[in-house]
């Protein structure tokens, strides 16, 4: 099996502070080797948070608290890059006005020339829809109007949409994407409801490691079986649903280890295309030492 690696730009808590150093690290990683270069998407970390990280507890780390621009940082990498695929770990895709939306990443895929891979989540933090003046509770069903106007922006022209949620007047839309008919869309989650959405609609699939706290490699199993058997039931070729598996290290985890979980899993499962993200990195420095190092470990086997 051919494997992939590819790793979080610069964009998140201490690095966020390093965002000008962007071009550098994205250049210097697909030098060594990267597939794939990543974002993840932050609006804001409330005070007093009604809902904890991912949907648990209470609290959100601090390295949430300071997270630069993920359409500037993919478009600074994408003009900085000739190979490399760009990729979202996800976007709260439902916090975003379509139009907007399809307008960013179409530009980044035409900067691109053909190289994004966004990736959408329908996000955890009640305070984020807020900020949008969104109803949380109805995040869901957004998501699903979004891809269906999505899917018009990028394949038509003129465009319209008319949801209970969303609302597109007639409008032109002549700037296309590179991918046709459109970029693959990935979902993340592992909520039931998210792998039907996966299932029935996606082209891929984002689940996720954290090292060495959740590392399940028969819960994922069982949850593309369960994607696999949604796609089924919608008339899809389950073959066709990609997965791409994001690793978190916890700070103090040694590249050997974070290498280990990606090929024992590879080798388990048959994902071959992982991103790294350690988030508690001090400087750009160190993240280039963790692309250099990572995909040593790899090609060593």
């Amino acid at each position: 099996m051919t494997m992939r690696v590819g790793f979080a730009l610069p964009y998140l808590n201490h690095v966020a502070h390093e965002v000008s150093r962007t071009a550098e690290f994205a250049r210097e990683a697909e030098k060594a080797g990267a597939a794939s270069l990543w974002v993840g998407d932050r609006n804001f970390a409330a005070v007093n948070p009604k809902v904890g990280a991912g949907g648990f507890g209470s609290t959100i780390p601090v390295e949430y608290r300071t997270a630069a621009d993920p359409f500037v940082v993919l478009g600074v990498a994408a003009a900085a890059t000739e190979r490399v695929k760009l990729g979202s770990h996800v976007l709260i895709a439902p916090v975003y006005p379509p139009a907007q939306l399809a307008r960013s990443l179409t530009t980044i895929d035409l900067i691109s020339k053909g190289r994004l891979l966004p990736g959408f989540g329908i996000g955890w933090s009640p305070e984020e829809f807020e900020g949008a003046n969104l109803d949380f509770r109805r995040r869901g069903a957004r998501m699903d109007e979004l891809l269906d106007a999505l899917e018009l922006l990028w394949t038509q022209d003129p465009v319209e949409y008319h949801g209970k949620h969303i609302e597109l007047p007639l409008q032109y839309a002549p700037l296309k994407p590179v991918h046709k008919p459109r970029p693959p869309i990935y979902i993340g989650g592992l909520a039931g409801a998210a792998l039907k959405r996966v299932g029935e609609r996606a082209d891929g699939w984002l689940p996720a490691f954290a090292v060495p706290d959740f590392v399940d490699v028969e819960t994922v199993l069982a949850q593309r079986a369960q994607i696999d058997a949604y796609a089924t039931e919608a008339g899809r070729d389950p073959a066709d649903i990609d997965t791409i598996m994001r690793i978190n290290p916890s700070p103090g985890v040694p590249f050997q280890q974070t290498a280990d979980v990606i090929k024992r899993t590879a080798e388990r499962t048959g994902i071959d295309h992982f991103m790294v993200e350690y988030m508690s990195l001090p400087d750009v420095d160190a993240s280039l030492q963790t692309v250099t190092e990572i995909l040593a470990l790899i090609e060593r086997g």
